[in-house]
């Protein structure tokens, strides 16, 4: 006589997928049910005077939902000042600054802080300027003042591959930095000169935010990173400490009691895995577009 084998048994796999994906369930509904006991942070929409939150976290790519979140902070009356978290190695050039200019007019409006995590470098020290006061912890990477451009040649494994490529410009720098060609001097010197202004961008608007001499940043702003303590000398921060330090500054700053509601940005509505892999700290992510020509604050 056969004995029919279990589900478990005929599909081991996805059988264990399925158990995991219980215990995530589970999990995320115990964390949810946690922080609603335990209460959460305050609204917008609740009355009084209050601080707030800004978090700019991993590689800026895109500065829209951050940008937002600091001009509601900017006009709303209630808003006594902002902490800016900041734990970021750097991203794209253009959404860099532009939250560097959303936070600038931000600090012309009410006080900020900025609280630098592990790491707060090129584009992340770039969003980080304007604060009125910039607070790192000893060890925090930041500095790192500078742009990089990474181009591929796959001339090379094209030929072996037996691929061939036609390219029709307007002029000789349009296909500058293909993948499919050698770079010529002329297009060594087309990009270079690109480099060079974003760079030059960047030295200016960190020198004028910071109040000092562009010529006298220049030396540290070659791409090297610091420690909190090195750009504490360098005058890249004003003081040493963590996130609490940072919040007692912003306090001190706004006249603020120290039961003053700290109001954080909504969460954007995910799709249920998402939101799980979130609670256990996990990511998800698909990068289906790898960019020809990649040119980051980092």
């Amino acid at each position: 006589m056969t004995t029919k084998s279990s589900f478990s048994q005929r599909h081991p796999l996805l059988f264990g997928l399925m158990l995991i994906m219980a215990a995530m369930s589970l999990l995320a509904g115990g964390v949810a049910a946690f922080r609603h006991f335990m209460g959460t942070a305050a609204s917008l929409e609740e009355g009084g005077d209050k601080l707030a939150v800004v978090r700019i976290q991993g590689i800026i790519d895109d500065s829209e939902r951050t940008t937002g979140w600091i001009n509601t902070l900017r006009t709303d009356e209630s808003v006594l000042g902002v902490l800016v978290r900041v734990n970021c190695p750097g991203g794209a050039v253009a959404p860099s600054q532009e939250i560097f200019a959303a936070l600038q007019k931000l600090a012309q409006a009410k006080p900020v802080v900025v609280s630098m995590a592990s790491v707060a470098a090129s584009g992340g020290y770039y969003v980080s300027a304007p604060a009125h006061l910039i607070v790192a912890n000893p060890s925090t990477l930041t500095g790192s003042i500078g742009v990089i451009m990474e181009l591929s040649n796959l001339e090379g494994l094209f030929d072996k591959l037996g691929i061939k490529r036609q390219a029709l410009t307007s002029g000789k720098l349009k296909d500058a930095g293909s993948p499919f060609r050698a770079m010529t001097s002329d297009d060594r010197a087309y990009l270079t000169t690109l480099l060079t202004d974003i760079h030059e961008q960047f030295l200016a608007d960190v020198a004028g935010a910071r109040g000092l001499e562009v010529e006298a940043l220049r030396p540290i702003a070659d791409g090297r990173a610091l420690t909190g303590n090195q750009a504490l000398e360098a005058g890249l921060v004003d003081r040493l400490g963590g996130y609490d330090d940072a919040l007692d500054e912003l306090r001190a700053m706004c006249n603020a009691p120290a039961d003053t509601p700290v109001v954080e940005q909504p969460e954007e509505e995910r799709p249920l895995l998402q939101r799980i892999l979130g609670e256990l700290h996990l990511t998800v992510h698909s990068d289906l577009t790898p960019e020809t020509l990649d040119l980051r604050l980092r």
